[in-house]
């Protein structure tokens, strides 16, 4: 639980202020295209939603601490059952990770803009649910087993989502150009790989420091 909430705490306030310096602004300059482009007969009070600035950055690391909590549970009770040796093997778990929750459902749901359009919320994370159990059941039998026929099926779990396909709306676009698009998805693209690294290597670090301890 140590191990967990300081690796994940750290791990957040780095992507925290990577969404701050890097992605918040492309968001709000986005939200400006969406405010542009809506309808009078839109909702008169739409959801709530923090007010910008240091209340939209609060809620924003709380999400953050919480996921990265979350996760460094995930990856300490793995090292549980197959410690680390090194921080450079938490490197490894940590892109695992970043694959399994980040790349892989992102190959088929993209990180998307305010007013873009999109399938409905509950298709797209049941597909992002089923993409992230198939693609670490997939990486667990590819990279933990040596059986040819485990590494096969680790294979065929990997591609079965993305062969099923991700839900998407019958019109697709946004309302904000294709550059500003593409920039948030590779901002989006460095902060997440960046927490997974910092997440895995600070996370095996610690796990190795308090077996060490205990040893002794």
């Amino acid at each position: 639980m140590l191990t967990a909430t300081v690796a994940g705490s750290a791990a957040a306030l780095v992507l925290t202020l990577a969404q701050v310096l890097w992605i918040s602004p492309l968001i709000l300059e986005a939200e400006t295209y969406e405010e542009a482009a809506a309808t009078p007969d839109q909702p008169e009070h739409p959801a709530w939603q923090p007010e910008n600035g240091w209340p939209r950055t609060l809620a924003t690391a709380l999400a953050n601490t919480a996921l990265g909590l979350g996760y460094g549970l995930i990856l300490t009770g793995l090292y549980a059952l197959r410690p680390p040796v090194n921080a450079v093997q938490g490197l490894a778990w940590g892109l695992a990770g970043f694959a399994v929750f980040f790349a892989s459902p992102g190959l088929g749901l993209p990180p998307e803009l305010p007013g873009s359009a999109v399938a409905e919320l509950s298709l797209r994370q049941h597909w992002w649910l089923g993409t992230a159990l198939a693609t670490a059941a997939g990486l667990g039998l590819l990279l933990l087993q040596t059986r040819p026929t485990l590494r096969a099926i680790g294979l065929l779990a990997f591609a079965i989502p993305h062969l099923y396909g991700a839900p998407h709306p019958a019109i697709s676009g946004s309302v904000a150009p294709d550059a500003l698009l593409t920039q948030f998805r590779l901002a989006t693209l460095a902060a997440n790989a960046l927490f997974w690294l910092l997440l895995g290597g600070l996370s095996a670090a610690m796990f190795q420091r308090m077996i060490r301890e205990e040893t002794r």
